[in-house]
């Protein structure tokens, strides 16, 4: 059985907590050629394993280490190891070794084995993966990881879904990677794949290539090898998912209805709520705290998305009275930086098919509104209407209110340019009625009966 080999900094969680989050994992070597390295994000961090392949040939014809770097697992930071998916030190080691037995490569050094786009897309993956898992407190496969793994890495059968072999773009080296390689695989994606589907794959692929950036072909903006076609349409909100004042209330009148009904205790129905009153993300607003409820103010602070660099802060959103009255039972007596948005979280009876509430605590991800909200638009009568509707509704009211598009861009945490881009439609709509509006009758009267113009006196 191999040595277990001890660090001070990296065996326990309380030691890892004091380490400073960083993308370069620590390492610790753990055998010949062999590293364990613990890669620290803000609020945990996950394993690899780091294997020595030799010296090889660059571009330039100089020698340069190469090594292969594999996720292994997430580390035990938030939740207790299972030993399968979360690891603790020692059970990183073990996992480390077998990772090395795998590629065979103990007596041959690697000849050319710089690397490559399948690298850099692991590496991200790996990162998606431990920043999903810590927010949800469990092990979970981000939605980056399906989608890079069926596009660019490849995966074998699951289920009813044939093995999809790795793209031509995954062998790539970083630093020969060039945009024809880009659009080239860009180009053969399937002509079926929906387009909002595209762009996030598109820009999960770029993101992976940032993330490795001191690899990369330093002449290549990876920008441009990704994108689209010139005529390529862009997605817009669709007519029949911006609502009118009167189909809103329909659907919080149903979302109240459903939320007594199944037991939800208000949560649903503050839930939908503030997605309407401040039409931002769900992502955003699962992140409020009761502070961010200010009751006397009548108003509420929307933390800002985390999209884009040095981003930080929150909006400032007045809302009607009503909203606050919905929000009150859940602020009173309650400390600052409790969740503002909870709901009750369950768990299985051993032995038995019965699920029990056990505890409340923040909404997490999305989907788990889907089946609740399933229940809203069939009682609403809406079955197609969708929950990021009320986002599209909100924005186009504010345009329809004839507001500065910058402020709505700011209420919303967006662009103007992705304004002007998805909602041009009621931004025409909205300039011609502000210029009607704006109509001086200047006509000279109609002709009289006599069909003799009257006689207009200027003074």
């Amino acid at each position: 059985m191999a040595k277990r080999v001890r660090d001070a900094h990296l065996e326990t969680r309380t030691a890892r907590e004091k380490l400073k989050a960083r993308g370069k994992p620590y390492y610790k070597s753990i055998g010949p050629r062999l590293h364990v390295g613990y890669r620290k994000g803000k609020t945990g961090g996950v394993w690899v394993a780091r294997l020595y392949l030799g010296k090889a040939e660059g571009e330039q014809g100089d020698k340069k280490d190469c090594y292969r770097v594999q996720k292994i697992g997430v580390a035990d930071d938030m939740v207790d190891s299972d030993g399968k998916t979360i690891l603790d030190f020692w059970q990183a080691q073990n996992v480390a070794r077998a990772f090395q037995a795998e590629l065979s490569v103990e007596t041959e050094p690697a000849t050319g084995a710089l690397p490559t786009v399948r690298d850099a897309v692991d590496a991200y993956i790996a990162a998606r993966d431990a920043r999903d898992s810590r927010r949800r407190a469990r092990a979970v496969r981000s939605d980056a990881s399906r989608r890079l793994h069926r596009y660019v890495l490849g995966q074998g059968k699951r289920g009813n879904h044939e093995a999809v072999p790795a793209s031509p773009l995954a062998g790539v080296g970083m630093a020969t990677l060039t945009d024809e390689h880009l659009s080239s695989w860009r180009a053969g994606l399937p002509a079926e794949l929906k387009e909002t589907t595209k762009q996030r794959l598109v820009n999960d692929l770029k993101a992976a290539l940032h993330s490795q950036r001191k690899q990369l072909n330093s002449a290549l903006v990876v920008g441009d090898g990704l994108k689209g076609d010139v005529d390529e349409p862009e997605p817009v909100a669709r007519d029949n998912q911006i609502l009118s004042d009167v189909q809103i209330m329909r659907l919080l009148g149903a979302a109240l209805q459903v939320d007594g009904e199944l037991g939800w205790d208000g949560d649903l129905f503050r839930l939908v709520v503030v997605l309407n009153a401040t039409g931002a993300r769900f992502s955003q607003i699962v992140r409020m705290k009761v502070r961010d409820c200010q009751l006397s103010e009548a108003r509420l602070l929307v933390p800002s998305s985390r999209k884009g660099k040095g981003k930080g802060g929150s909006i400032t959103i007045p809302v009607e009275p009503a909203v606050i009255d919905a929000l009150r039972p859940v602020v009173t007596g309650r400390a600052n930086d409790a969740w503002l948005l909870e709901r009750w979280q369950h768990r299985q009876v051993a032995g038995s098919i019965r699920w029990v509430r056990d505890g409340r605590g923040p909404w997490q991800t999305s989907s788990f509104i889907a089946q609740p909200w399933k229940a809203i638009r069939e009682r609403a009568q809406m079955p197609t209407v969708i929950a990021y509707a009320l986002r599209h509704s909100s924005i186009v009211r504010g345009i329809r209110q004839n507001l500065p598009i910058r402020l709505v861009a700011a209420a919303h945490d967006t662009s103007v340019a992705m304004i002007e881009k998805h909602y041009a439609k009621w931004i025409t709509s909205g300039l011609e009625e502000m210029a009607r509006a704006a109509i001086v009758p200047l006509m000279p009267p109609p002709l009289a009966g006599d069909g003799k113009v009257l006689r207009i006196e200027m003074r």
